[in-house]
């Protein structure tokens, strides 16, 4: 095993064809998505006169790689660091994960290498190359619109996950009673996102003893009369998000009331979500919107209202200082609420409009402004 700088044991150069296990991360990845990716990272070497590019984050790492999976602990940094230069890719891990890495999650034309497990990743990484390279840091904006818009392979893996997490709210939703308990709709919805070769990001759910939570982690609640649940689950770097509301008795005019008006709400977003649209002049609007449809002025301070998605939870959140222009074929999960009412899915902006990506024909919607949007689930 020869050695390279900064004490990386090359493992792989140039990496040849590895087995990928059936329904594995690398399963589906597009050598034509990771070309234009390499020429974007490129074009922003070109425009700061730089040479090389760390990468360290696992936004960053996901989106590059075309999905492969570079963590161990959804709580803990990343198990990779790749220098990105104008000779090629090259990716550092720890001796015990190089070859998983290897065989189950290095896209072709990545070189692999190696730090012993108590190593330095960045240090390593940044060796490889001639000179110090740009830091995510330093180049924040470019990144952030480079992975804007979906390219082709991408898109389809995103649709294929925001899809079968629709269906994993629904089987899960139409079998709850009111005696189920907020842990055992958390249970069931982990157990369909892993089965499904996902991740569970973020699991939540309320029921009627705890509505006026925007963030309910889950306890041993019964559910009662009407419950929330919330999923964000990633697969191939990408996170789908959801929110699905299910009741078991007579709804009330007051909440179907607000129920309609959370739905004007976001729908008055979905209007504003066009290319050239900047994000801060976008959520102007929102604040708009919410007094508009009897919310009052200042709902929006009880919770984010959502933002651009895909490679992060949101990226960014929506605010008053973010400037990005929106594209075509960018993934936005917007998720404006109210008191007792929350409506959220991952949507793609395209040619045709905003295209909803989280959906099950099997669960009961209501058109606004001539899109199908989930409502309550009655049973």
């Amino acid at each position: 095993m020869s050695q390279t700088t900064a004490g990386a044991a090359s493992v792989v150069a140039d990496n040849p064809a590895h087995p990928a296990t059936a329904g594995g991360p690398t399963v589906g990845s597009s050598a034509a998505d990771r070309a234009v990716k390499r020429q974007r990272v490129l074009e922003i070497l070109d425009s700061s006169g730089s040479d090389s590019l760390l990468l360290t984050s696992n936004t960053a790492l996901t989106w590059y790689l075309d999905g492969s999976r570079v963590h161990i602990s959804l709580a803990g940094d990343p198990i990779a660091a790749l220098l990105v230069d104008r000779a090629g890719d090259h990716l550092v891990t720890f001796n015990n994960e190089a070859a998983r890495i290897a065989a189950e999650e290095l896209p072709d034309g990545v070189a692999l290498h190696s730090v012993p497990w108590y190593g330095n990743l960045r240090e390593a990484a940044a060796g490889l190359g001639d000179g110090a390279p740009l830091t995510e840091s330093a180049v924040v904006d470019e990144l952030r619109a480079a992975r804007q818009q979906l390219l082709p392979g991408e898109g389809a893996r995103y649709a294929r996950l925001c899809a079968e997490v629709a269906e994993m709210m629904t089987d899960v939703l139409s079998t709850a009673t009111p005696a189920t308990t907020e842990f055992e709709v958390m249970s069931r919805l982990s157990a369909r996102v892993v089965a499904a070769g996902a991740e569970p990001l973020v699991l939540l759910c309320n029921g009627s003893s705890r509505s006026e939570f925007r963030h309910p982690l889950a306890t041993h609640s019964p559910l009662g009369r009407r419950a929330m649940a919330v999923v964000c689950a990633r697969r191939n770097g990408l996170i789908a998000n959801i929110t699905r509301w299910v009741r078991f008795d007579a709804s009330t005019p007051q909440e179907l009331d607000a129920e309609a008006r959370i739905a004007a709400v976001e729908a008055d977003i979905f209007d504003a979500t066009v290319p050239g649209a900047r994000l801060d002049r976008i959520f102007t609007e929102i604040k708009s919107a919410y007094a508009r449809h009897g919310f009052g002025p200042d709902q929006w301070e009880l919770h984010h209202q959502g933002g651009p998605a895909g490679y992060a939870g949101r990226d960014p959140r929506v605010t008053a200082s973010a400037t990005d222009q929106v594209v075509l074929n960018q993934p936005f999960t917007w998720n404006p609420s109210g008191p007792g009412v929350k409506i959220e899915d991952t949507v793609q902006l395209t040619e045709a409009g905003v295209q909803v990506l989280s959906v099950d024909p099997r669960w009961p919607v209501s058109t606004v402004n001539g899109l199908a949007r989930p409502v309550t689930l009655q049973l």
